[in-house]
């Protein structure tokens, strides 16, 4: 077991990518230089200090991974932004000229950087000590998040701001803060998924625009509330980050979960005869693969998965499998009927109606129909790009299967090209000679 893990480990360093290195290494570098500021001056008010560290720790050791491969950690982001917001330590023993007659906080921001990264290498030993090692990039992301808010705030606490501008602050440092996280999240998903900058940022806000809010707004509410009421305070406003933390994990337990039961029915046509093994595998990664090519968005490229997986279903019902299970040397009523079925299938769960209308208008030729368009009296009706996407994917597999050999491949695109005038979408079969082109298929 220990020597699984490790090779998980290394597998996970391997595939580190360049703007993941450059991002650990800033990182790491904000941690050197933190700790030896720590080191030369001292650990300012070291008892709060250890109630932020433990509290950042305990959010590491319950961090999650949210759809997607997010690594996420709500409890311990909120707890350091709050340390790195903290203006004073409650309000007896005042000095005058405090904001809200509250001692004040006199961390710098490298001790909030270095308190951090304390934090979260003790909430980290759990899980490295099960083979469960963080993915060095997340813990990079969180703690350069924290980096910002801090070197943003903290040198503004020596103007003796007015309350309520200190509040405007760090609502604009919070807000920046989240800013930077996704964007950094954003390059870093379009260089290690090839895609496009701005569909891998759509899709951060999408994900992570809610988590964001609740944990900037819990870290605003810790550092006020500890300013106003003391130590105390964490332990009652930290629960909302719990239970929201706790909501988002329901959310991608059922997620995951619905994949798994889709996965699992996709291979009842393999382990029936009716398809070749690892069909349904290869087409949904060759779909996903060009619908990222094409741009779509994460939630879309989720669907078309499931479609991917489920798109051969429809053959359960035949009284005698399709030689191969190759759907393309079907007659185009056949493959409707199967694609028909196979919705029908699909749409039993109740929760999967937009799946089952992908599948159903996947096994239709790309000009399906006319519909008026003006001057040019009719224009033709494509089925949806996903249908697009599978029936592309679904002729490529069904004719090249598991084999490697490129000049089959080859051979195989080409037939496509000459069919793209009616049966198949030419944008989508030269997405897929792109996907191709950057290597074989897992």
């Amino acid at each position: 077991m220990n020597g699984e893990a490790r090779a998980r480990d290394r597998a996970a360093w391997q595939t580190i990518d360049s703007g993941q290195l450059l991002l650990i290494a800033t990182a790491g570098l904000f941690v050197i230089v933190a700790i030896a500021e720590v080191a030369a001056v001292g650990l300012r008010q070291p008892d709060v200090a250890i109630i932020f560290g433990v509290l950042i720790a305990l959010g590491e050791l319950f961090r999650m991974v949210m759809p997607g491969n997010r690594e996420v950690a709500p409890i311990a982001s909120a707890g350091a932004m709050g340390y790195a917001l903290l203006v004073g330590l409650g309000p007896e023993g005042a000095a005058p000229d405090a904001p809200l007659g509250v001692v004040a906080a006199g961390h710098s921001a490298l001790q909030v950087v270095a308190v951090t990264a304390a934090g979260m290498l003790v909430g980290s030993l759990p899980h490295i000590a099960v083979g469960r090692s963080p993915r060095p990039d997340a813990m990079a992301r969180r703690l350069f998040t924290v980096a910002v808010v801090a070197l943003c705030f903290r040198p503004l606490l020596s103007l003796q701001l007015p309350w309520q501008l200190l509040l405007a602050v760090m609502c604009f440092v919070v807000v920046l803060s989240c800013f930077t996280d996704m964007l950094i999240a954003a390059m870093i998903r379009a260089e290690a998924v090839r895609a496009r900058f701005g569909i891998a940022l759509r899709d951060e806000i999408d994900a992570k625009m809610a988590l964001c809010a609740a944990t900037s707004a819990t870290a605003m509410l810790i550092a006020v509330a500890t300013t106003a009421m003391g130590e105390a305070a964490l332990l009652i406003f930290t629960v909302p980050i719990l239970v929201t933390q706790f909501a988002f994990r329901r959310y991608a337990g059922i997620r995951a979960t619905y994949l798994q039961t889709v996965r699992a029915l996709s291979r009842v046509t393999e382990v029936g005869g009716y398809v070749e093994a690892g069909h349904s595998h290869r087409v949904s990664k060759l779909a996903v693969a060009m619908g990222r090519e094409l741009g779509m968005s994460e939630e879309e490229l989720l669907e078309l998965e499931y479609a991917a997986l489920m798109h051969d279903i429809g053959q359960l019902s035949l009284g005698d499998p399709i030689p191969g299970g190759a759907t393309v040397l079907a007659s185009p009523a056949e493959q409707r009927r199967i694609a028909e079925l196979g919705a029908e299938v699909i749409k039993q769960t109740g929760v999967l109606d937009r799946v089952a209308n992908i599948v159903q208008l996947s096994s239709h030729p790309y000009r399906t129909g006319r519909e008026p368009s003006g001057d040019a009296g009719e224009r033709p009706i494509p089925p949806p790009l996903a249908g697009r996407i599978i029936k592309v994917a679904n002729a490529y597999d069904d004719l090249v299967g598991d084999s490697a050999d490129r000049d089959r491949g080859a051979a195989v695109l080409e037939r496509l090209r000459l069919d793209s005038a009616s049966e198949y979408d030419p944008t989508v079969v030269e997405a897929l000679s792109r996907v191709v082109d950057r290597g074989p298929r897992q």
